[in-house]
């Protein structure tokens, strides 16, 4: 049956359309049915199923691929009719039966009849299935080679003991290839041996599982509803085991495995008559979480095939690990395709990762380590020992990387396998050494490569599971005996010679080819561990860890790409930002000069504090206005000490001079300012009968006024430091990889000075650098609250601009103190954005903030002192006062201000007598109109005259009067 070509994809989908199963079959779609989607996604797996007793012929799983079609399109998947021929052909009475290939015997499967030393074949070696479901000969048996008669099955043979046993042959761990070699050479040895079982042989019945549950299923029930009666089964694969372990207990048989390493196998409750000579998996985990702490690894990662034996395992390792103080950060895990947990792997830069997969799966997790780049002198792999050793060379049509690919991608991983052949020349219970054993199963292997043999491995641990079962079964015929009972009475339904079966395996010690033989109360074996290393595409042991005594013999070999062993996440090396040395020597030398003006400023004002010109512009508030800009130049020091100059205890200190420097040097320069336009605008925009009362300037009141805004900052601050003091606090930074090729990566950071509750005290909370408060164009943003701050600037901007056309002698320099006050708030509304914006730039924000100090600082003592003292120098004021003032011994200031009311007095007069006068000149013009009107009405002229004239002269004199 072909199967038609894809359909047509447009170039916009990314995906592949559905394909049709093939007959007789369908198609299982994981997630989803075939009504919901029409394109599946790219990496989706689609499964075929057939109907009845079919089975797939060609490949069962497809993947989408990126092109947009599916794998293996080259082979037909077909679902044929089963016709398996009969497995009794498949086991042969002292003898062996080769199957090939492995599986079921369905057409075309060949079996090979072998049979043990002293013993002769009758009939065909060879018999083929044919597609009848018939073998084409009959069934051959071995016959002792002594006689001529064939044997008697009833007069000249030894009771049997049957051991039904499957042996992965196959599937996602072979182990059957070399495990099963191994058991039949420990029974040959066994049935040999005159002092174990001497009155029984046993006898091996074995079927390839190809490690598969569903097909042990089938196989489970052919031993047990076929004869002979079995009185032990022995599975292979953990899986197998699981089922095998959890049904054996309807039958009252003991379940012994040579190759199952599930932790869930330990469970008594769930599997009450099973037993192991492959240590629970769980084993490994403590030897990893001793390697991780020995190489001082706290992050790790973990990978695994989605099976019970992988989670249990993956468990116990999670509760390990979080007891010693590891975390796992990334847990990943897949069915069949690893390629979305290994990318989730890189994307979450995971280093030590601990991948837990059958052989088969790890090619494929291998392929996709390498196309992700997850292996090198970054990457530590934690893999299963038992995998075979060149098992990365081995060509699986299921990848598509070359061998030389595998084995870049696997160097340097480190395996942890339990010790599964003796180390030291010691003779057990088979009278073999573990070299004697290998030499011998080699030559039962017939020169294979023992890389190629899967469970060549775990064959020593097969050959010990015969013998602790022959030894086990041999010490209960004496007990049984005593009670009436013999091994060849066992049935399913006998639960006494089950229980003696259980005890003798439970108290079970001997010297085997692995080791020494015991378990534990599970039925699990106890043993030590291998720990080995992939170092030049061979694997080299570089260690033992016994697990119950907590001893680690290390050999002190092992070898890394790198320097040592790699980090398990990237280092974070933290760095502190520091200020540039030159710009703070720069503006440091620029704050010093400023400092020098001011002292000159301050100097020149207190020496010439008697000049009449230096009086009238309030020279004492000219003091404390120099006084403030030193101050606020001083803290320009502080501003740029961090950690670089001091230790981390005393940075504290430094945030508390930076925060009272600029407090009160804002007080003092701008609050010695703000009083004088103050007092400006409210004496002279004052209506006329209050101006007379304002025109008097008491100084005190202005030194009051300068004081109650010093007090209302060292109020504040003295509250704020007492409440929330400063404190130190670090601002992280997203991390830098530096130029050089180092797994680290930078953390630069910023010592800040800052509070727990800065919001409240500065209103929004600007990012404070290391210059406390950055923002600060002037020390007009150190309050307690920025509105206070902000406020007193815009009320002196409204004074300034309010008064810029009066003139007044009693402040004489206060349109100077206006453009002052204006340069400073300019200075200020630039700088604190700007200075917020770049308050994690320690060299930007300290530039600005320090720069627009020192620019304030500068133009309000040119602005304030220059001209006086240009002008006591150009016009020698200076010179000509201090002659007067020695001459007459008095202060030529009281003298003046004595004339100036004298003349305003008189002034007052003089407009009083202007005022009467030009009201008696009013009254005597209505009085002159009156009369000019009656003369208007008479007629006579001369009488008119007359009268006129006399009356003008009768006037006259009271014009003068």
């Amino acid at each position: 049956i072909r199967e038609p070509a894809l359909l047509t994809k447009c170039a916009l989908i990314i995906g592949c359309a559905i394909i049709r199963p093939p007959r007789d079959g369908g198609i299982r779609y994981r997630g989803l049915t075939q009504e919901q989607v029409k394109i599946l996604p790219v990496d989706y797996e689609i499964e075929y199923i057939c109907r009845g007793s079919r089975i797939i012929v060609g490949p069962k799983v497809r993947k989408c691929l990126h092109n947009g079609t599916w794998t293996d399109m080259n082979q037909i998947s077909r679902c044929c009719r089963l016709l398996v021929c009969p497995r009794s052909w498949m086991s042969l009475e002292n003898g062996r039966v080769a199957l090939l290939p492995p599986g079921q015997p369905v057409e075309g499967t060949v079996l090979h009849y072998n049979c043990h030393a002293g013993f002769l074949l009758e009939g065909f070696n060879i018999s083929h299935c044919t597609k009848l479901g018939k073998w084409d000969s009959p069934k051959p048996f071995c016959f002792y080679r002594q006689t001529d008669r064939k044997p008697d099955r009833h007069t000249d043979r030894k009771p049997k003991l049957y051991i039904g046993a499957l042996f992965p042959m196959s599937g996602g761990w072979p182990g059957g290839q070399a495990c099963l070699p191994a058991a039949q050479m420990a029974l040959d040895l066994v049935n040999n041996r005159t002092d174990i079982l001497p009155d029984y042989e046993l006898e091996l019945i074995h079927y390839d599982s190809m490690c598969d549950p569903g097909e042990a299923t089938k196989l489970l029930y052919d031993l047990l509803y076929t004869e002979p009666i079995k009185i032990v089964l022995m599975p292979g694969c953990s899986s197998v085991s699981t089922l095998v372990a959890e049904a054996a207990r309807m039958w009252n048989l003991i379940v012994f495995s040579y190759g199952s390493s599930s932790p869930a196998l330990s469970n008594r409750q769930r599997f009450p008559t099973f037993f192991r000579t492959h240590p629970s998996a769980t084993l490994h985990n403590p030897t990893r979480v001793r390697l991780f702490q020995k190489w001082g690894w706290t992050k790790i990662a973990t990978i695994q095939q989605t099976t019970e034996v992988f989670t249990s395992t993956l468990d116990d390792l999670e509760e390990r690990v979080k007891e010693a103080g590891i975390e796992i950060s990334v847990r990943q895990s897949f069915l069949t395709d690893p390629a979305v947990a290994v990318k989730n792997l890189k994307r979450q830069d995971a280093r030590i990762i601990v991948g837990l997969f059958y052989e088969t799966e790890a090619r494929k997790v291998f392929c996709e380590v390498f196309k992700e780049k997850l292996y090198g002198k970054k990457y530590v792999w934690f893999l299963i020992g038992w995998y075979a050793d060149n098992w990365f060379k081995i060509k699986d049509p299921a990848i598509n990387c070359t061998v030389e690919n595998m084995t870049e991608a696997v160097e340097g991983h480190v395996t942890t396998e339990i010790v599964m052949l003796n180390p030291e020349t010691v003779r057990g219970a088979s009278n073999l050494t573990s070299q004697e054993f290998l030499a011998q199963l080699m030559s039962r292997l017939g020169g294979k490569n023992p890389e190629e043999t899967g469970g060549f491995q775990e064959a020593p641990l097969a050959y010990d599971a015969v013998w602790a079962l022959a030894l086990a079964l041999n010490r209960t015929v004496a007990p049984l005996r005593a009670k009436g009972w013999a091994l060849e009475d066992f049935n399913y339904n006998n639960k006494e010679i089950t229980a003696e079966i259980y005890r003798a395996l439970n108290t079970s010690s001997f010297e085997g080819v692995s080791g020494h033989v015991v378990f534990d109360a599970q039925g699990s074996r106890m043993a030590w561990t291998l720990i080995e290393q992939l170092q030049g595409g061979s694997y080299k042991k570089i260690g033992y860890y016994d697990s119950t005594k907590g001893n680690l013999s290390w050999y002190g070999n092992d070898k890394w790409i790198g320097l040592g062993p790699p980090a398990d996440q990237t280092k974070v090396i933290e760095e502190f930002r520091y200020l540039s040395q030159k710009l703070f020597v720069s503006v440091s030398v620029f704050a010093g000069l400023g400092i020098l003006l001011g002292i000159v400023c301050l100097s020149f004002n207190i020496y010439n504090s008697s000049v009449r010109y230096i009086q009238n512009s309030q020279p004492y508030l000219n003091n404390m206005t120099a006084v403030g800009c030193v101050l606020a130049l001083a803290a320009v020091f502080p501003l740029g000490i961090d950690g670089l100059h001091i230790q981390r205890s005393q940075f504290p200190v430094v945030c508390q001079f930076r925060l009272w420097l600029l407090g009160l040097g804002f007080s003092l320069a701008y609050g010695s300012m703000f009083t004088k336009i103050w007092w400006v605008h409210t004496v002279f925009t004052k209506k006329d009968e209050k101006k007379e009362k304002r025109k008097h300037l008491e100084p005190w009141k202005l030194y009051a006024t300068v004081a109650v805004l010093l007090a209302i900052d060292v109020l504040s601050l003295l509250i704020w430091q007492i409440m929330d003091p400063l404190h130190i606090t670090v601002e992280k930074f997203t991390k830098e990889a530096p130029k050089e090729d180092l797994d680290v990566l930078i953390q630069p950071l910023l010592e800040h000075c800052s509070s727990e509750k800065m919001n409240t005290w500065l209103g929004k909370y600007p990012a404070l650098t290391h210059s406390v408060h950055s923002l600060l164009s002037f020390p007009v943003c150190i309050s307690v609250v920025y509105g206070y701050k902000g406020l007193l600037l815009l009320l002196g901007i409204f004074l300034a601009y309010e008064t810029k056309s009066i003139s007044t002698e009693k402040i004489n320099d206060h349109r100077a103190v206006g453009m002052a006050i204006y340069n400073v708030a300019v200075l200020c509304m630039i700088t604190a954005p700007v200075t917020m914006i770049l308050s994690s730039q320690q060299d930007a924000s300290f530039a600005f903030a320090s720069l627009a100090i020192i620019f304030s600082v500068y133009i309000t003592l040119v602005v304030l002192f220059v001209p006086k003292i240009r002008r006591l120098i150009t016009r020698g004021e200076w010179q000509s006062e201090q002659q007067d003032t020695l001459k007459t011994g008095s202060s030529t200031n009281n003298n003046d201000e004595e004339k100036s009311r004298q003349l305003e007095r008189e002034n007052r007069e003089l407009q009083k007598i202007i005022q009467e006068k030009e009201e008696r000149v009013t009254e005597l013009r209505n009085q002159l109109a009156q009369r000019q009107a009656l003369r208007s009405r008479r007629r006579p002229s001369g009488e008119g005259k007359l009268s006129r004239n006399n009356c003008h002269n009768s006037r006259l004199p009271l014009l003068y009067k």
